[in-house]
């Protein structure tokens, strides 16, 4: 017979078996820690004493064993042959691993030599392992291993580190920290917290986690508001600093990435600090921590908590299988671990004879139906599904190897592998292979690293109306493919948050940018650290926390809220104005007083005072004023083509026939009284002379508008100032030199007016208006003089209400000067209005 070589020395370890055609060795930490022996090295070791039963772990070993059972009552998938399997107590600590394993591997068929021990039933190869749980032990076991090239299919190791090359044969169901990670990032990314705690547990899983988390949070652009460790030495001094920490940070999302021993130790802390309104996010270590969420001190600090949890999984039949196990049964002898399970659970004692630590004997009634503990309880299959599908992968892996062709195999020469002596390199090459989609409908398979796919439930922390706290799925994550696309679902009508609200709560440094401002940046501060600028006038933001405000296009400008850019206003005088209707009301009111002087002339026109001073150019002077009153109504209305045209020329030629009148009456008086001969200059003066000087100076204007017109016309202009809200409607003069030349034409001749006016103002008064024009010219310089450099300076619409004023004022001017002394004769002092009152004042004509 052929036996197993061991190691010298050792003792053999407890474990549980089953005869198959394929071994599977199974490692499980059914104890939570190890008495260490005091070491004497003057006999031989005791047996490694294992403490802290764990109930968990227990469900898991027996998941495996329902897996292996189930495979074997399944004909498709294996069909003719056995699963057996070795199951090993690793008790959580590295060493009994590595024991275990070397056990697993003591399959070597050799003679048994003298001064070693058998050990039985190890008389087959153990092609693949399933374990270890904690990642610490897969270090080591996974190191070991892969000196023989055995598949090692883990389901409960986490870390990022057994990715690594260095593993070759190393698998597993449990994604890596590095996804869980990614899952939390795009967690954060989705909610729009930018402002994030950190807290980690002073170990590989708190640390290697939490620093990859702050590293790809920073690179989103959002920023760690504090990263602090939890220590591992009992110190409430340094968990009560975090607390404070937590609370002046103003962070209300906070990541704790630790274990859940760990992180009760905070939330105690924080529960007899008060500490609440954190929404604080769970690593998978904690994210489904019975410890936690049993207590009810912690409910009203962790109502609403939210994280990553492996993919729940309802096994069918497996309650039942769990449920089956009692001490009397037939196959109960070969258990050695069914005994301190059944005394833990029912805290009673199996050997009658022995009584451990004083436990009662068992009655022999006790039922696992009636225990409500985390071993029955299969709500939260997720580790316990990570068991049940590695067992499944290896059974797929053995199945492809079966239906291997032969000449058309993966191997070299395309041998196909031997299946009497299946070796461990070759089904480790198909586990890696493995890829189908399971009767729950996940996808099984395995990357370059012997990670599976990553898929996480999001879960919810949310209090029953009983009280109790319960996990509520309410997203998933799954990382698809070597391109590495992630999705997250998330169903937000699910979530109840921290405080049992239903509205995210907001964790940023700085609150949101409405629209119409931006974020400028905070010196000495993160960068997600900022403070809100309302927009320049004339610029938008139309969303919130905007970079940048964008400027409006030249016709468009900024509304009051800086979110949109409107349309700018349409500046021009109007009649709409109170300015315009003001000045409307002016001029009608001189065009009026105007034609009521025409019509006092024309009703005294045979009074002496009338005759006197020209009744013929008296009558075209009042018309010519009465059209420089109406042409400043063409500089009130919205320009158009035809109002700028008609604006300047109507000035210019209405003013120059205005003037042109007063020339001709001041030249005749002056003649008149010069001359020595005073009849014949008054026939070369006559009213034909008269008529004909004022037709060809307002010929030279005309002629002056003529040219303007064609070479240059006035045109309506849009002016946009860059820094207005609006675009002021203008007439273009076209020609400024034009515009020049008819101002000038007119201060020539008014110029000339008064030169005339002031040689002939020591002429007979009651002959002549001499001084009278003296003074009306005056004014009419000093008005259009002043009119040039205000005209000039005057903004938008002001520069035509400035030419409007110069138009009204130099008008009313001349109407008052030269008209009013004659009205007031002939209405009030007619007395004076004969001839003989006429004549006898510094002689006669």
């Amino acid at each position: 017979s052929h036996h197993c070589r061991v190691i010298p020395g050792s003792l053999s370890l407890p474990v549980l078996e089953k005869r198959g055609d394929i071994i599977l060795g199974g490692l499980f930490s059914l104890h939570d820690t190890v008495v260490e022996p005091n070491m004497t090295f003057t006999s031989t070791p005791a047996p490694t004493q294992c403490t802290r039963f764990s109930f968990r772990t227990f469900r898991w070993m027996q998941t495996m064993i329902f897996a292996v059972e189930e495979i074997n009552r399944n004909p498709e998938l294996l069909s003719n042959i056995t699963l057996g399997y070795k199951i090993y107590d690793s008790c959580s600590t590295p060493h009994q691993s590595l024991k275990a394993a070397i056990d697993l591997m003591g399959s070597e068929k050799d003679s048994q030599s003298e001064g070693e021990m058998q050990s039985e039933g190890c008389d087959g190869n153990v092609p693949a392992v399933i374990g270890d749980g904690g990642s610490t032990q897969s270090l080591v076991v996974a190191r070991f291993l892969g000196v023989f090239h055995v598949p090692q299919v883990s389901y409960f190791s986490s870390c990022a580190c057994l990715s690594d090359k260095e593993f070759p044969a190393f698998l597993r169901t449990m994604p890596s920290d590095l996804f869980q990670v990614g899952a939390l990032v795009q967690l954060v990314k989705h909610f729009g917290w930018t402002w994030v705690g950190v807290v980690a547990g002073d170990d590989a899983y708190g640390r290697g986690g939490a620093a990859i988390f702050a590293n790809e949070l920073q690179k989103l652009g959002a920023c760690v508001a504090f990263y602090e460790m939890i220590p591992k030495i009992q110190s409430q001094a340094a968990v009560s600093a975090i607390i404070s920490n937590i609370r002046s940070s103003g962070a209300r999302a906070v990541l704790v990435f630790a274990v859940e021993q760990d992180a009760a130790r905070l939330f105690e802390e924080a529960d007899r600090e008060g500490l609440t309104g954190i929404q604080w996010l769970a690593s998978e270590a904690w994210s489904t921590a019975a410890v936690l969420s049993t207590p009810k001190k912690y409910h009203h600090i962790l109502q609403g908590s939210m994280g990553f949890a492996i993919r729940r999984a309802h096994i069918p039949g497996l309650q039942d299988f769990l449920l089956r196990l009692h001490p009397s049964s037939p196959d109960a002898d070969e258990d050695p671990f069914l005994v301190p399970f059944w005394e833990e659970v029912f805290q009673c004692s199996l050997d009658r004879h022995t009584r451990s630590e004083g436990k009662p004997p068992c009655s022999g009634t006790e039922n696992l139906q009636s225990v409500k503990n985390i071993y029955c309880d299969v709500s939260q299959l997720r580790i316990s599904y990570n068991v049940y599908k590695a067992v499944y992968a290896i059974a797929h892996a053995i199945k492809a190897m079966r239906s291997c062709v032969r000449g058309n195999g993966p191997f070299s020469q395309q041998a196909c592998p031997d299946l009497d002596n299946i070796q461990p390199w070759q089904l480790h090459h198909y586990i890696k292979q493995v890829n189908y989609i399971n009767r729950f409908g996940d996808e099984i398979k395995f990357d370059v690293n012997g990670d599976p796919a990553a898929m996480y439930d999001l879960v919810n922390w949310q209090l029953t109306p009983s009280g109790d706290m319960e996990f509520v799925t309410v997203g998933k994550f799954d990382k698809i493919g070597a391109d590495g696309r992630k999705n997250l679902h998330i169903e937000e009508e699910k979530i109840v948050w921290n405080g049992n609200k239903s509205q995210v709560p907001l964790s940023v440094c700085s609150s949101i940018c409405p629209p119409g401002s931006r974020k400028a940046i905070r010196p000495h501060f993160p960068i997600c650290c900022h403070d809100c600028v309302v927009c320049a006038a004339g610029e938008i933001s139309n969303q919130t926390d905007a970079i940048e405000c964008v400027r409006c296009l030249p016709e468009f400008w900024s509304n009051a809220d800086r979110t949109a850019c409107i349309p700018k206003q349409v500046e021009f005088l109007s009649f709409s104005d109170i300015i315009g209707i003001v000045l409307l009301v002016i001029s009608l009111i001189g065009s009026f007083l105007t034609c009521t002087v025409a019509l006092v002339f024309f009703y005294h026109r045979t009074t002496p005072i009338v005759k006197a001073n020209n009744s013929d150019l008296s009558f075209l002077l009042l018309f010519s004023l009465t059209l420089c009153f109406l042409c400043s109504l063409t500089f009130i209305s919205q320009p158009s083509r035809w109002s700028c045209i008609l604006r300047h020329t109507a000035f210019g030629i209405t003013f120059v026939l205005c003037i042109s009148c007063i020339l001709g009456k001041t030249i005749v008086v002056l003649m008149a009284f010069r001359s020595t001969h005073s009849s014949k200059v008054l026939k070369w003066f006559g009213p034909v002379r008269q008529k004909a000087i004022i037709t060809f100076s307002t010929l030279v204007q005309v002629v002056i508008c003529t040219v303007w017109l064609v070479l240059a016309p006035p045109t309506p202009q849009r002016y946009m100032p860059r820094e207005g809200a609006i675009i002021i409607l203008l007439c273009d003069e076209g020609s400024t030199l034009a515009f020049s030349l008819v101002l000038g034409y007119i201060g020539l001749l008014a110029s000339l007016c008064f030169i005339l006016a002031f040689l002939a103002r020591k002429l007979p008064d009651n002959f002549n208006e001499a001084r009278l024009i003296a003074f009306s010219m005056l004014i009419f310089c000093a008005v259009w003089v002043a009119f040039v450099p205000a005209y000039i300076s005057s903004p938008g619409k002001y520069s035509t209400l400035t030419e409007i004023f110069a138009i009204l004022a130099s008008s009313y001017g001349l109407l008052g000067c030269i008209f009013a002394p004659k009205c007031y004769i002939i209405l009030i002092k007619s007395e004076k209005n004969t001839r003989k009152h006429l004549m006898s004042k510094r002689g006669g004509f």
